[in-house]
């Protein structure tokens, strides 16, 4: 019988994944990951990822894909063959964390639900998704439902007016000015942008669907495929929700952290819960010269700031800002201890 890896049941981390856009950004990754980046078409790192980038000029047939570290083992590949070790009684894991650094407004947009996905694109998964903002550059916003009700035809002509004006599509939504701590959830449907200067922890469905009814991304201009990812206009455009606007779509879409536990130097916080989404759940543990057990698995742990020590059996391993790795439902008792302060997020798997 083939042994199993050991790192079955143990937290598992990943090589660097970053993942081509067509929007620049990046440099804030460095203080982030503590890494040399800059701007470039790299401005995103896909965290313990089995998904496919749906990207116009793929730089591999995996591209998106995670790879355990010091293997050359595709998480998707590692999820097939040992499901029952890594998942317990789930069948997929069933989300998408990523950290994002836009250096420009990225195009107006909204994501299918699971409907809309079923019809079309063959996926039981929409992309309803949650941001967490890590840090800023000046001026840093987003865009967050139309600003006032718009007609599917006024829609249209403002996506005819992008060819030659490229703040149309910008002209309908409502920006919000944003600040290191904010939290969102982006329901399937909701018009938005992600604006120029935020880095953002994102866990959300595991897709890539995206309809950006945009002509360009900064000066890179668009085809018909990344707009509408291979529907006819009018189809595509149905992915848009008109009813949500205003202040109605800021207080469904803003999140106001709740500490569920503060006791002994530990303190968790509720970011996203299953009543806001049953696609997913987010928590936010801080440590100040303490420890803890995680027991939550499977799940997905992403250190957003400060340093600690993460221990299992008889072996000890530093984390620090930028860390991340997944814990297996078949993972022995996991500690974290931290001398100072330690914030490490976990991103959980659909209510089941």
């Amino acid at each position: 019988m083939q042994n199993k890896p050991d790192f079955l049941k143990a937290p598992i981390f990943f090589e660097k994944n970053r993942v081509g856009r067509v929007y620049t950004g990046g440099a804030l990754f460095a203080d982030f990951f503590g890494d040399d980046s800059v701007d470039g078409f790299e401005p995103e790192e896909w965290v313990v990822s089995s998904v496919i980038a749906l990207n116009r000029n793929q730089k591999s047939p995996k591209e998106g894909v995670s790879v355990v570290k010091d293997t050359n083992i595709y998480f998707d590949d590692l999820l097939k063959k040992y499901k029952t070790e890594l998942l317990g009684d789930r069948d997929e894991f069933g989300v998408l964390t990523k950290v994002l650094d836009s250096a420009i407004r990225l195009p107006a947009q909204a994501h299918p639900d699971k409907a809309f996905s079923r019809k079309h694109f063959n996926s039981e998964y929409g992309k309803a998704e949650s941001w967490i903002v890590l840090a800023c550059r000046p001026d840093a916003c987003i865009y967050f439902g139309f600003n006032k009700e718009y007609t599917k035809e006024e829609f249209k002509a403002a996506i005819k007016k992008s060819e030659t004006d490229k703040d149309a599509m910008e002209k309908l939504l409502t920006r919000i000015a944003v600040k290191p701590g904010d939290v969102f959830f982006v329901p399937a449907r909701m018009p938005h942008a992600i604006g120029k200067g935020c880095l953002i922890l994102e866990i959300q469905e595991p897709s890539d669907f995206t309809i950006q009814p945009e002509y360009y991304c900064g000066d890179y201009r668009l085809s018909e495929q990344e707009m509408y990812i291979g529907l006819d206009e009018d189809t595509a455009i149905d992915v848009f929700d008109f009813s949500y606007l205003g202040e109605k779509a800021i207080e469904l879409g803003r999140k106001t952290p709740k500490t569920v536990y503060n006791e002994n130097g530990v303190e968790i916080k509720n970011l996203i819960t299953y009543d806001d989404t049953p696609c997913f759940a987010v928590k936010s543990y801080t440590l100040s010269e303490s420890e803890i057990i995680l027991t939550e698995k499977p799940a997905v742990y992403v250190v957003t700031d400060g340093n600690g020590t993460i221990y299992l059996n008889n072996k000890e391993k530093n984390l620090k800002k930028g860390d991340y790795f997944f814990l297996p439902a078949a993972a022995d008792e996991v500690k974290i201890t931290s001398a100072e302060n330690l914030t490490i997020i976990a991103c959980l798997p659909p209510q089941k």
